[in-house]
C-alpha cells in the first residue's frame, strides 16, 4: 500500500470483508477512518487495514464484538505514550488472555476439522 490511503472499495479488496460488514465495524467504533479525500469520503491507511484484519480474524474464532473492542484497545494503548507499570502489566495480561484464548479456540477448530474430514473420507470410502 505504501502509506497511499485507501478507498473503501479497496479496503473491502483486501480484506476479503464486504462494504457494509466495514461500516457495521466503524458504527461500532471498531474502526475508524484516519483520512478523508477532498470529496467527503473516508479514507483508510494501513493501520486501519490492519486494525480490520484483526477483526476479520477474531470472528471466526467467536469473539465478540466487544472482547475484539477491548482487545484493540488494550493493544492501542499498549503502543501508546508512557505507561504506568502497572497498568502496562495489566494490559499485557489482558492481552495474553486473548492469546490463551485464540490459541485454544484454534485448537477447537482444528480438531473439529479433524472430525469433518475423517466423516468425508468415510463417504468417499464408502462409495468404492
Amino acid at each position: 500500500m505504501a502509506g497511499r490511503p485507501l478507498q473503501i472499495a479497496e479496503v473491502a479488496a483486501r480484506t476479503e470483508l464486504s462494504l457494509r460488514t466495514i461500516r457495521q465495524y466503524e458504527d461500532s467504533g471498531l474502526v475508524v477512518p484516519s483520512a478523508v479525500s477532498p470529496g467527503g469520503f473516508p479514507l483508510y491507511t494501513d493501520a486501519d487495514v490492519s486494525r480490520l484484519m484483526v477483526v476479520r480474524r477474531m470472528k471466526p474464532l467467536g469473539f465478540t464484538l466487544d472482547e475484539t473492542r477491548e482487545l484493540l484497545t488494550a493493544v492501542d494503548r499498549l503502543s501508546g505514550d508512557a505507561l504506568e507499570p502497572d497498568e502496562r502489566a495489566a494490559l499485557v495480561a489482558r492481552v495474553r488472555r486473548y492469546e490463551t484464548a485464540a490459541a485454544e479456540r484454534v485448537a477447537e477448530l482444528r480438531a473439529q476439522l479433524a472430525r469433518a474430514e475423517e466423516f468425508a473420507e468415510s463417504l468417499r470410502t464408502s462409495l468404492v
